[in-house]
């Protein structure tokens, strides 16, 4: 099976969006990422994820869910499509899905009742550009680019955007610190 493709390039900010840079040397520094994009983050908020295969799309959510303070080791759910991961504190739980399998957009995702979760969930959706876009106005694009082919390059250029209202006064420079 053929990995979808990044839709948008990661030098064009989405329209109407925030956006940041972020260069990314290791695996570790992706879960770091993740742990400091939490902060940012609070119930109601939707990150979509893209990037190719092995770009490191569950290593930033490993470190979302260290970062929000959630039980339970963050794995791919690829096969389970979603995974709750509750709070273990006083902050929302983390809904972690994978919509790589899913071929059609908000209608196939139906089931997962993602539009009950979001209001008080942080909801990631890997693979979801294209599918889960009609919840909310209001969300974070996040795009992995990593070198293809048989490489042991670790380098990552993460392109961060947020998309309305909630994103207009987030400063997301921060992410690069």
């Amino acid at each position: 099976m053929e990995a979808p493709a990044a839709p948008h390039n990661p030098a064009e900010p989405a329209q109407n969006g925030v956006s940041a840079q972020i260069t990314v040397n290791s695996p570790e520094q992706m879960r770091e990422l993740g742990r400091r994009l939490a902060k940012l983050l609070r119930a109601g908020d939707l990150v979509l994820l893209n990037g190719e295969l092995g770009a490191g799309k569950t290593t930033l959510t490993r470190g979302l869910g260290e970062g929000l303070g959630v039980r339970g080791a963050v794995t791919s759910p690829t096969f389970v499509i979603a995974r709750v991961h509750p709070s273990l504190g006083d902050g929302p739980p983390l809904v972690h899905v994978d919509a790589y399998r899913l071929g059609g957009g908000l209608d196939e995702m139906e089931d997962l009742d993602l539009d009950v979760s979001l209001s008080d969930s942080v909801i990631v959706v890997e693979w979801g550009e294209g599918k889960v876009e009609e919840l909310t106005d209001d969300r974070l694009h996040v795009v992995i680019h990593r070198a293809v082919g048989d490489t042991t390059d670790e380098v990552r250029h993460v392109t961060v955007t947020g998309l309305g209202e909630r994103w207009v006064t987030v400063d997301l420079s921060v992410l690069a610190a």
